[in-house]
This record gives C-alpha cells, sequence and structure tokens, in this order.
C-alpha cells in the first residue's frame, strides 16, 4: 500500500500543491515552519481522519480561506484508489472514495491504512489518560471501525444518565428505576468496549515488545490497563475476560457506586475513566523513563501498529514520521531507522539529513521543502 500523490487546495500553509511520490522511501527536509509536517499530516488525514496538531477540522483550512480540500490516489495491492476530503465549515466534511461519496466516517476509513508519528504523541506517556484513551479507541477504530460508533454509543447513554443524575439534585432516595435502566445499557456497551481494548492491547504489546527491545537494546516493555471496572490488568494475559465477565463486574460497581454517584451528579466509573500505564524494566515509565525511553515506547508502539495492521488485513500501512529522530541518542536513531520495514512506505520530515546514516539515504526521494516570501508554496525535489 503506498501513496501514489497529492492534491492539496487551501489546507494549512499550502495555497496549492500537486506532488508526486514516486518512492518507498521518502525524507521532507527543510527549515520550521516551512510546511514539512503539515503535508505529512495531510496525508495522516486523508487516510485516517486524525489530525496532528489540530483540535478541529476548520483548523486546517488555510487562514483567509473558508473551505480546504485534499485529494489522494493510493495503490492497494495494484489497485488504485482515489480519497476526497473538502472542509467546509459549518457543513459536514464531504467524504469521498473512488468519486463516490460517503456519508459516514465508517465508510470511508479502511480503505486506507498510514500510521502516523509527531511530537504530539508523545502525550502517550507525558500527557493526562484522556490522550491515553483517545490514542487506543483511534488505534482499535482504524482496524474495526465499528468500535467507534459504540464509543459514540456509550457517550451518549453515559450523558442521558448524567443528565438523569442533575434532576435527581442528590437525592439518594429518589425513584431510580430510570437509573438503573441507563445503568444496565451502560454496563453492556461499555464492557464491550473494554474487552477490545483489552484484547488490542494484548495483540499490539507482542509486537511493540520486539521492537522496543530492538531500538532500545533489550529494554523490556510492558503495558498495563488501568480500569475503573477490573482494576489494573497486565495486558499479556486477559484470557480471564469475557464481555459477560466484565457487564457484571460493571453492573455490581454500578450499584456499589450509585449513591456517590447521585451525590455527584455525574458517572464516576467505566471505560471514559480508564487509562494505560507503560513500564521499561519494571519501572513506571511515565515517572522514571527519560525523554528518549518516552520517545522509544511511542515510536515502539508506531510502528507496532503497523505490524498489526499488516496481520489484521493483509495490507502494509504507510508509515508518517514526523521529526523522529529528535531525542534519541546515535545508538537508537540507527536502530530506529535499521528496524523500519523495507515493506512499508516510509515518509519522514527532519529539517535536513544529517543525523541520517548513509545507507538509510540510498534509494531515498528527498523534498526540500521552501515557502518564499509571498505566501506561495515551492517544493524542490
Amino acid at each position: 500500500m503506498q501513496i501514489d500523490s497529492i492534491k492539496l487546495i487551501n489546507f494549512r500553509n499550502y495555497s496549492e500543491l500537486d506532488l508526486n511520490f514516486d518512492a518507498d522511501k521518502i525524507l521532507l527536509t527543510g527549515k520550521n515552519a516551512q510546511g514539512k509536517t503539515n503535508l505529512l499530516e495531510a496525508i495522516c488525514f486523508l487516510s485516517s481522519l486524525k489530525t496532528i496538531k489540530a483540535k478541529q477540522d476548520s483548523e486546517l483550512i488555510k487562514w483567509g480561506q473558508d473551505f480546504a480540500h485534499i485529494k489522494g490516489h493510493f495503490t492497494k495491492n495494484q489497485t488504485e484508489t482515489t480519497l476526497e476530503v473538502t472542509i467546509n465549515p459549518p457543513k459536514k466534511k464531504l467524504l469521498k472514495v473512488n468519486e463516490i461519496k460517503k456519508n459516514k466516517s465508517s465508510e470511508y476509513l479502511s480503505n486506507i491504512f498510514s500510521v502516523c508519528f509527531s511530537t504530539s504523541d508523545l502525550a502517550l506517556l507525558r500527557g493526562n489518560p484522556d490522550d491515553r484513551r483517545s490514542w487506543l479507541d483511534e488505534a482499535v477504530s482504524s482496524l474495526y471501525p465499528a468500535h467507534a460508533d459504540r464509543i459514540s454509543k456509550y457517550n451518549k447513554i453515559r450523558t442521558q444518565k448524567n443528565n438523569l443524575l442533575k434532576t435527581l439534585a442528590g437525592n439518594i432516595n429518589a425513584d431510580k428505576t430510570l437509573l438503573d435502566v441507563w445503568n444496565e445499557q451502560l454496563a453492556i456497551t461499555g464492557s464491550n468496549i473494554i474487552l477490545l481494548r483489552l484484547n488490542f492491547l494484548k495483540e499490539l504489546l507482542k509486537y511493540a515488545k520486539l521492537k522496543h527491545s530492538y531500538i532500545s537494546v533489550k529494554e523490556t516493555l510492558s503495558i498495563f490497563y488501568e480500569s475503573s471496572i477490573i482494576d489494573t490488568v497486565d495486558v499479556e494475559d486477559v484470557s480471564e475476560y469475557t464481555s459477560l465477565k466484565i457487564a457484571e463486574i460493571f453492573h455490581e460497581k454500578l450499584e456499589e457506586k450509585k449513591a456517590e454517584e447521585i451525590i455527584r451528579a455525574q458517572s464516576v466509573i467505566g471505560p471514559h475513566r480508564d487509562d494505560i500505564s507503560f513500564f521499561i524494566d519494571n519501572a513506571d515509565a511515565k515517572k522514571f523513563a527519560s525523554q528518549g525511553q518516552q520517545r522509544t515506547i511511542v515510536l515502539a508502539l508506531k510502528l507496532a501498529e503497523t505490524d498489526l495492521i499488516k496481520a489484521k488485513t493483509g495490507y502494509n500501512a504507510i508509515l508518517l514520521l514526523d521529526d523522529v529522530l529528535a531525542e534519541l541518542d546515535d545508538i537508537r536513531q540507527t536502530y530506529l531507522l535499521n528496524g523500519i520495514e523495507e515493506k512499508h512506505q516510509t515518509i519522514i520530515t527532519s529539517v535536513d539529513t544529517l543525523h541520517f546514516d548513509k545507507r538509510y539515504l540510498e534509494n531515498v526521494k528527498i523534498y526540500k521543502i521552501i515557502q518564499n516570501e509571498n505566501g506561495a508554496d515551492l517544493i524542490l525535489a
């Protein structure tokens, strides 16, 4: 699977760009604030509808313009696929696959697979639990689009429950019939979310441990799922859990927390409160790992995602790496570049080529990105 070309109109700092990619290894170079990351973000957004830096899709539109358009041509097992996204707020973004409009994101996703690493992904270690849950649910949804719908359903039920809790005004003696209905639905929907997260992390860790050990030179990675329902679980051993068992525990915990939730007027347990922790040689990476070690963990997870996508779909994901060598020592840089599989089309951004091994630069297509004084966009190969 690879991207053959991309066309941008009013995307970030690009007024208009039509660029062909005719290589498996591509390096985008240039000074800061020229548009390297923006180009990578366009590819990432086109394939996954995920942004690198933006909180809202409207932020992807070039300043002073009212719409943005991205179009890409891809090859997947010798079959050509065209993806298009038009962002035109306040309207819903327009999605097309091979010129055919798609009304749901689930119909658009899973046509092309990409895995993107950027500095914002370091929030997996340095950020808050919401950052880690978002990464996990997006990664799961890339392989299982129905997971996103399940998350949406769970959140709607939780909102309705919270609205009810507010009307009870802290009265623990109030009629709880409707609350029991919402709790039953939350237990069923939430248990399926937790189970899929556990199984995904177990499969991902199998590949991530190998990648991490290689890049870090034999450090051992472990992952734990910190659940408000089933407590802390080592994801290497989740075989005892089924959706029915989790639902039963969930329901019991909801009964225990019922009075507290009424008093606080909010849902205090569930997958929306869960977290993930990463350990290196049995030490909590969030507390004790260096910046280079933290970046190594995230890179290992991203490389593992490509392996898992290959195992589940048979396709090689496009690997997008933004400023990947920063904060890594020379040894980790070398091991990382050597550890990237040749079968993946890889697009990397960097200020220059100085930190790249000469062997890696063989057969690499290098683009230098420059923005001129008038704001026009110029790509030099």
